[in-house]
């Protein structure tokens, strides 16, 4: 998913960079109000925005209020300190979709984030991808080639998704390390070629045990999926 994170603690927001990027998603993040609404209106689109209530500039409720008023839809999640029932109800009143009170759970935040996806049908997210009887559920993270079931790590999904979302079409090295690791532009200091890392893994656990070639290298570009699986 593409993500933006509107949050003034930069420990936290870097947390959350970090931990939602491992997860395998497009993050962004601004540090105060002004920022985070410019992002959030021109910057996009994302999936989900997380916002949090108190912020430099203009406050989280001024931010989702703008946002609705410009007609952007996109499911926001509030972060915030304060844990009152009425500043609950005045952040839902402002447009946001959900509410989170710190200190939270990272593993909640997820399932909160990947409920507005469904909610708001962010296309693909709660679909299958398929290449021949090569399966890949992104949303459960779960791989299979027939009825076996293949253990993935959270790297690993990520590119054969990024791959298996573009069937037959080569795919940039770059465009997956931007898509994987991190937003573009912050992946400069990342060596593309740790891709190769990860496919030549992921061709000893999809491909090789069962004598197929579904991921494809495109010399001089990146890497194709074969549509029928290989």
């Amino acid at each position: 998913m593409r993500i933006l994170v509107v949050e003034d603690e930069e420990g936290l927001a870097e947390s959350l960079r970090r931990g939602l990027s491992a997860e395998g998603h497009w993050v962004e993040v601004a540090h105060d109000g002004h920022r985070g609404l410019e992002l959030a209106l021109s910057g996009g689109p994302y999936d989900v925005v997380l916002l949090d209530l108190m912020l430099p500039g203009l406050s989280g409720y001024e931010i989702c209020t703008r946002m609705r008023a410009h007609g952007d839809a996109t499911p926001v999640l509030m972060l915030t300190a304060k844990d009152g029932e009425y500043d609950e109800a005045e952040g839902l009143d402002s447009g946001a979709d959900d509410y989170l009170t710190k200190p939270f759970s990272f593993v909640v935040l997820c399932a909160r984030v990947r409920a507005l996806a469904r909610r708001a049908g962010a296309p693909g997210r709660a679909a299958t991808l398929q290449a021949g009887d090569l399966f890949l559920d992104p949303e459960a993270r779960r791989c299979r080639r027939g009825t076996l079931d293949i253990e993935l790590t959270a790297r690993e999904l990520g590119v054969l998704a990024c791959l298996m979302e573009n069937p037959g079409r080569a795919v940039a090295k770059q465009e997956i390390l931007d898509e994987v690791w991190r937003s573009p532009g912050g992946s400069a200091g990342i060596d593309p070629n740790i891709v190769e890392v990860y496919v030549s893994s992921l061709r000893k656990k999809i491909d090789a045990p069962f004598g197929r070639r579904s991921i494809r290298t495109v010399h001089g570009t990146g890497y194709r999926m074969a549509p029928d699986g290989g």
